[in-house]
């Protein structure tokens, strides 16, 4: 028994001389998730992946119930259909056979017109000769003067016809379609919204839908874990804080292995404090400490699983 005991109380001088010499620092992994999330409510319909699988950028991750949306969009479209056909029949104006029954009056207006001028001369000639009264005379030349009128109003209709609409009324109508386009296009970003697709190549780390669920507005649908977002955070005595510097380039041992991670300081805690629970041990409990957050370059953390222990150890310079 006293052997077993001497054996014991060398073996803790080891370690804790050990400790004592290592330069490092205790902390675990720690992931940066992205929730994708629709910011329409709505049932959820497909559920395209599986937690723990690997995705790439725009790979469909699920798809809300979109009948509502749907519906509204082929409303809007209609109503964008209704108001182009407005705009364009105000552009065109009168339709061809109303323009060419325009032209027919104004023809018939300018040969009357030009029958009254006739007649007027032969008045005209017969009142000089005192042949006939003033008052037929009058009546010749007023009979002119209003064949003359109908073949201005005639042209001017005609001009009007073949103008289209009033600049006003084309306006208005204008306006309607950038309106009915405006509300097309907010139907198509609704309908797009109910499937949402990876904004990035990601690890599917947990779905908390089930398909039939009830989601809501912006309530997360899955959960993914780019391999950029995983990073060992750490803790630093606060007589080694000052050594660490942005950009330094560390070590990283996890427990799963002895082979070491290369990873940079990405973030130092401006505030300190006390050691993490799960650090606790005979030689750091109830010290001051800072949070630093390293994170792995080139896509290393792949295949790291957050909340792994592990020991950061500062690079060779």
């Amino acid at each position: 028994m006293r052997t077993f005991t001497l054996a014991l109380v060398a073996l803790v001088a080891l370690a804790g001389c050990a400790r004592r010499e290592a330069a490092g620092w205790q902390g675990y992994l720690e992931g940066e998730y992205v929730y994708v999330a629709s910011p329409i409510a709505g049932r959820l319909e497909k559920l395209f992946v599986d937690k723990g699988a690997r995705v790439d950028p725009g790979v469909p991750l699920f798809a809300l119930d979109d009948s509502s949306e749907s519906d509204a969009r082929r409303e809007a479209a209609g109503r964008l259909a209704s108001s182009l056909a407005r705009l364009e029949d105000l552009r065109k104006g009168a339709r061809p056979t109303e323009i060419a029954g325009l032209t027919a009056r104004l023809q018939k207006a300018r040969a009357a017109a030009e029958l009254s001028r006739l007649d007027l001369a032969r008045q005209e000639g017969l009142f000089r000769d005192g042949a006939i009264s003033q008052s037929d005379y009058d009546h010749a030349r007023l009979a002119h003067e209003e064949d003359e009128r109908a073949v201005d109003g005639l042209a001017s209709d005609l001009e009007t016809g073949r103008l289209g609409g009033r600049g006003d009324a084309v306006a208005a109508a204008e306006a309607d379609v950038k309106a009915a386009q405006g509300a097309l296009a907010a139907a198509d970003w609704r309908v797009g919204q109910k499937t949402q697709a990876a904004p990035c190549g990601a690890l599917v780390f947990d779905t908390l839908y089930r398909e039939g669920e009830f989601v809501a507005a912006g309530s997360p649908v899955v959960a993914l874990l780019p391999p950029a977002n995983v990073k060992v955070r750490f803790f630093v005595p606060e007589e080694e804080f000052g050594a660490v510097q942005p950009g330094e380039r560390v070590n990283v041992a996890l427990s799963a292995g002895g082979t070491l991670l290369e990873g940079r300081v990405s973030y130092l805690s401006p505030q300190p404090e006390y050691t993490p629970p799960v650090l606790y041990n005979r030689d750091n409990r109830a010290k001051l400490v800072y949070m630093v957050e390293a994170e792995f370059p080139g896509g290393a953390g792949r295949n790291l699983h957050p909340g792994e222990p592990a020991y950061v150890i500062p690079a060779a310079p």
